[in-house]
């Protein structure tokens, strides 16, 4: 069994996916995992299918050096810069489709999931050399990187009881202190 960095709040009422050593560009992927985080898992998809026909656009906030600003991203991030990273989109819809069906076969409300909890890390890289000028070598890595999301129900919410009656019962409390008090 593999580990993963965080365990659900609930185990029963969620389910895991990932994938490791994906041969997908870290940083657009980091990029799209977070983009997608809390979202419902209906959305979350929608939003990625979206990028791959380049209707929405995933903006990048940490790695952005030399990204382009687009209106697209602009709706989502302040900063405006934003990318269309298909390869990456694609991957986490992979891993979206396969947490959904873990979560039918636990017996799970698909409609209730939002994703709970999603991480990129860097894998190692693969090596490849590239040749320059005057004989010489360089190297010329790819740099994978591991995925893991949880797909969690949302809990229901408690409604919280109208001011009117905690103010009565606050008002019988006191008033048996100081009647108590009193005698």
């Amino acid at each position: 069994m593999v580990k993963y960095s965080k365990e659900p709040d609930n185990p029963t009422k969620s389910c895991k996916a990932r994938g490791s050593d994906l041969r997908v560009h870290f940083k657009n992927t980091r990029e799209t995992a977070f983009a997608i985080r809390k979202l419902p898992l209906a959305k979350a998809k929608r939003y990625l299918e979206d990028v791959l026909v380049h209707k929405q656009a995933i903006p990048f906030r940490r790695f952005c050096g030399g990204v382009g600003r687009t209106a697209q991203a602009k709706n989502r991030h302040s900063n405006g810069q934003g990318r269309w990273p298909v390869k990456s989109a694609r991957f986490i819809l992979d891993l979206l489709k396969n947490a959904e069906s873990n979560a039918e076969m636990k017996g799970l409300d698909v409609d209730s999931l939002y994703v709970s909890h999603i991480q990129v890390n860097q894998a190692q890289k693969q090596r490849r050399r590239t040749y320059r000028a005057h004989g010489r070598i360089n190297p010329y890595m790819s740099h994978p990187c591991h995925i893991e999301l949880i797909l969690s129900e949302r809990e229901e919410s408690v409604k919280k009881e109208p001011e009117t009656q905690l103010a009565t019962s606050k008002s019988k409390k006191s008033q048996a202190l100081r009647s108590g008090a009193s005698s």
